[in-house]
């Protein structure tokens, strides 16, 4: 089973949701040849819950997971970030995710992002996998908090997005990082377009729909990681891709339709 551990289903957090947009993501998803990803949007991204609600209206539910028409197998996450510089995801079931996505209401903004500690805390009070996304990418600072905080990840990211920028650095501080800490280190594209999808991909010996055997699996370490041999290309191209569509939406025109034309009725 070939599984992204981090994407997005928006272009970006400020820009409103669009379902044809997302359709599309996902759609472009199945054909990067991926049978499962884990949605860890924002926390704090525009219509958070809407973006969800629309995942579960449209798609059957098998075990932890949301089945899409086409067959991809989405696992709900979230991003969070911390107030010590860092992303922190969470993947969980549908209902775990959207309460806690509730609960940090009061800390989405910049400069009442809820410290490390207090975040942990929070997730121990639910069915949650918890991760650091790209642990060394500035300005991150969740590496260098006290070990014993550390000890309660679960798992690191190895990100696409850094490995095609600078893969030998990447590689060597994660997995180092990891081997401290004694928790596997899978990976994520972090795509918020459909370019970047496939560049990494953590790659499972045998597929499953719960978070129980997801954890099992990832703990036995059953699984390997591929790097796309364009992955620096599609990096950079998918950047490239989101400022001209940022681009588009800020002079009033209607990006989405400019890439689904065709494509989406």
């Amino acid at each position: 089973m070939r599984l992204d551990f981090h994407t997005h289903g928006k272009l970006a957090k400020k820009l409103p949701f669009s379902t044809v947009y997302t359709d599309w993501l996902f759609e472009e998803a199945k054909r990067a040849g991926l049978d499962a990803l884990c949605l860890t949007e924002h926390f704090n991204t525009l219509q958070f819950s809407e973006l969800y609600g629309y995942l579960a209206s449209t798609s059957r539910r098998t075990g932890d997971v949301l089945v899409l028409e086409n067959g991809l197998h989405v696992f709900p996450g979230m991003e969070t970030d911390v107030a010590e510089g860092g992303h922190i995801l969470c993947i969980g079931t549908l209902e775990a995710v959207l309460e806690l996505n509730q609960r940090l209401e009061p800390y989405k903004e910049k400069g009442h992002f809820l410290p490390f500690t207090a975040l942990m805390d929070l997730f121990e009070q639910y069915p949650v996998l918890v991760g650091c996304a790209h642990p060394y990418r500035a300005p991150g600072h969740v590496p260098e908090l006290p070990v014993e905080q550390l000890n309660r990840l679960d798992f690191l990211d190895l990100n696409g997005k850094d490995m095609a920028l600078n893969r030998t650095r990447t590689e060597q501080l994660t997995y180092d990082l990891g081997n401290r800490l004694e928790i596997p280190v899978v990976s994520g594209s972090d795509t918020h377009q459909a370019a970047q999808y496939g560049c990494i991909a953590t790659v499972f010996e045998q597929d499953f729909v719960t978070m129980e055997r997801m954890i099992e699996e990832m703990q036995a370490r059953r699984y390997h990681i591929e790097l796309s041999d364009s992955a620096a290309l599609q990096v950079r191209t998918a950047g490239l891709l989101k400022k001209s569509l940022k681009a588009i939406h800020a002079l009033g025109g209607d990006y989405v339709s400019i890439l689904t034309k065709g494509d989406i009725a």
